[in-house]
């Protein structure tokens, strides 16, 4: 069986990062963020893309 993930919500990945949910919004406007997905009008993103994005900052 396959173990599906929770997505988080831009408010959960604000907090995760510690930035505002406003700045989340400009980065995927400037495409500069972690990855997000829109399911229907909300904003998710998958745990382990915001993972390797942070890894990938330096």
């Amino acid at each position: 069986m396959i173990a599906l993930e929770r997505l988080w919500t831009a408010e959960e990945v604000s907090e995760f990062l510690g930035v505002p949910v406003a700045t989340l919004y400009q980065w995927r406007h400037h495409r500069t963020g972690p990855p997000s997905r829109k399911i229907g009008r909300h904003l998710r993103y998958v745990p382990e893309d915001v993972m390797s994005w942070v890894r990938e900052q330096e």
